[in-house]
């Protein structure tokens, strides 16, 4: 299990979408999401067939976050050019967990969400 984690704040669990195949599956097919999905390498994203609307954080190369929004179903996003990476999460997570514009996030892979 991965953790999302920004200030030393452990924000949701976190799915790591590496390969091709789970990048191009991403959300699809999905009722809810626990937690959020990390989208590695990604550009821009897609709502397209997604069963519910989700919030989006575009990261750069050092997991600050460069663009946040709200996309509903059924949409095309434009592409970010210096993004590296995008987390998605369920529509209102970002506000829950106060992520916003200029956050550093991480991502740990260990087993305990405090455990360095």
């Amino acid at each position: 299990m991965a953790w999302l984690v920004c200030d030393a704040r452990v924000l949701a669990s976190l799915e790591v979408a590496a390969d091709r195949t789970a990048r191009r599956r991403g959300l699809l097919k999905r009722k809810a999401l626990e937690g959020a999905l990390l989208i590695e390498p990604c550009r821009w994203i897609h709502t397209i067939g997604m069963q519910f609307p989700i919030d989006a954080a575009y990261l750069d190369a050092e997991g600050i976050v460069i663009k946040t929004l709200h996309m509903s179903r059924h949409r095309i996003g434009i592409p970010v050019w210096r993004s590296r990476s995008v987390i998605e999460a369920e529509a209102g997570a970002f506000a829950r967990w106060g992520l916003r514009v200029g956050d550093q996030v991480e991502v740990r892979d260990d087993q305990t969400p405090g455990d360095n």
